[in-house]
């Protein structure tokens, strides 16, 4: 896949990758109190996202590919693009170096920061793959939504989805600059369909100028984990965000990914999932 490229990249043109949170495995007692079975669930939600990995399976090539959603997975009116076109969606917006200033803990927060703009601009929120990997590009209008299915080292894609989930803590708000355009990024939490066996959701804004034209690009960004597999979603451009077609991605292609890696085929008809 292309990397950074030239300044004369285009401006909208999304970087996708995928996010996932509340994981709700809740362990206690039968001989627990009440009260106690409530503090359970509560720390279970806070620091218990590791949950029990589904059964191992291993995820080929073509498993990834036929776990890839298609037009009628996602609704509205998305186009699905030649690989190619979407292997090279990059956006500039997401280019530049951090403002430590910005940040009370200074460079271990603008670490985190400059990593979630880079990963989304790299195709890689979750790190890289180890094993296969697949992507499939849809367009509407001036939006792009990336998807992707991938494997990765068993503690790879859980580590990375805990990292997500203090994101919009660390990286609530600040600014980046690039050959002298300053920016500002805000990353909020989003809620996404309870699936998989974790799951994080983010929407990351960026606005400021590029190349002398004032711009906002909205990215809504997903991904949820099934065993040491995940699947990333990242949709959004000039227009906003696109909140309920990666919901509906989310949803429907984790059941697709759990189907491929059960040796079941994927109902080619969106409507029979529950």
């Amino acid at each position: 896949m292309t990397r950074r490229p030239n300044r004369l990249v285009r401006v909208l043109s999304c970087a996708l990758a995928a996010g996932t949170l509340l994981a709700t495995a809740a362990c206690s007692d039968d001989s627990d109190t009440d009260g106690s079975r409530v503090s359970d669930v509560a720390a279970s939600q806070v620091a218990g996202k590791r949950q029990t990995p589904s059964p191992a399976a291993t995820l080929t090539t073509d498993g990834a590919r036929t776990a890839l959603i298609t037009e009628a997975d996602i609704e509205d009116d998305w186009t699905q693009v030649k690989d190619a076109e979407a292997e090279n969606w990059h956006d500039s917006l997401l280019i530049g170096r951090v403002d430590v200033s910005d940040f009370l803990t200074a460079k271990a927060q603008a670490a985190d920061c400059q990593r979630l703009l880079d990963s989304l601009f790299d195709d890689d929120l979750l790190g890289r793959p180890s094993g296969a990997s697949e992507l499939r590009g849809f367009e509407q209008g001036d939006s792009r939504l990336l998807y992707q299915v991938a494997s990765y080292e068993p503690a790879g894609p859980q580590d990375s989805l805990n990292w997500m989930a203090t994101l919009p803590q660390k990286c609530d708000q600040f600014t980046v600059t690039d050959e002298g355009e300053q920016r500002t990024v805000q990353v909020v939490e989003i809620s996404l369909p309870d699936v998989g066996d974790a799951r994080e959701g983010l929407r990351v804004t960026v606005r400021g100028t590029t190349g002398g034209t004032q711009a906002t690009l909205t990215l809504d960004v997903a991904a949820v984990r099934v065993g040491r597999d995940a699947i990333t979603v990242t949709a959004g451009g000039l227009d906003g965000g696109e909140s309920d077609s990666v919901g509906q991605a989310v949803r429907l292609g984790t059941q697709r990914l759990k189907d491929v890696l059960a040796g079941r085929t994927p109902s080619p008809d969106p409507g029979e999932v529950e």
